[in-house]
């Protein structure tokens, strides 16, 4: 057995040749219905995608659709578009401004709908917020956060102004936190004075504090207010923590 070869019995489960079709109700509530789509798409790849990469909003319109020189391929050649505005700003021009865009609930029970008016307003300053910050295109920064809107808000608006955002997991540790931010060498992190994690409060913004002591890149914090009134107390650095 060569080295690159697996044992036998790990090799029998890397056979598969099973195949599982939806069921009739789950097909039923598909957004897409039609299988004709699977055969328009194999008749012309480059068609069927151009025509979706048509709803997008781009700023520059491609100049070749598919570059293919395998192994590298490079879709929509010469276009530049951004994500951020194809997330939210192309649905407030219609009657999506008003439809929800995010409807959350948090562990405690606590909930919140945003339209997309209102997730373009709230993106849009943080957006802002950062600029003033002196964050700028090809900037990274690093998000731990707990699960709550501010945390696509925060992608968003990274997205928005081109900068490179790292999401850590909020329940890794400081050390976790750490290594993340100095291999990206971000300079603003975003954060929680804490989350919830079943049942249990994890105080991100302490292990955050913990995971700065070795982050020389990290010039400024800011901070979410997600506790209102839990007992975790937290330090906020002047001239770095927001």
């Amino acid at each position: 057995m060569s080295q690159n070869t697996p044992p036998a019995e790990i090799a029998d489960l890397l056979q598969e040749n099973r195949s599982f079709a939806p069921s009739t109700e789950f097909q039923a509530q598909a957004i897409v219905r039609d299988e004709s789509v699977y055969a328009l798409a194999e008749r012309d790849p480059e068609a069927f995608w151009a025509g979706l990469a048509d709803e997008l909003e781009w700023f520059t319109k491609w100049t070749q659709i598919l570059d293919w020189k395998p192994p590298h391929a490079k879709w929509f050649v010469g276009g530049t578009l951004n994500a951020s505005v194809n997330c939210v700003d192309r649905h407030i021009r219609g009657a999506r401004r008003n439809k929800a865009a995010i409807v959350w609930e948090g562990e405690p029970g606590d909930r919140r709908t945003l339209t997309y008016f209102d997730l373009y307003r709230q993106v849009s300053q943080f957006a802002n917020v950062m600029k003033s910050l002196g964050v700028k295109r090809g900037d990274r920064v690093a998000v731990y956060l707990p699960l709550i809107p501010e945390l696509a808000i925060a992608m968003l608006a990274c997205a928005r102004i081109g900068a490179v955002h790292s999401v850590v997991f909020g329940g890794f540790s400081s050390e976790s936190l750490r290594d993340r931010i100095n291999d990206a060498q971000a300079t603003l992190l975003i954060t929680a004075d804490g989350g919830w994690r079943r049942g249990q409060v994890v105080p991100l913004k302490q292990m955050a504090d913990e995971a700065l002591q070795g982050t020389p890149s990290i010039k400024d914090v800011i901070v979410v207010q997600r506790l209102h009134g839990s007992p975790v107390e937290i330090h906020i650095k002047e001239g770095r923590d927001h």
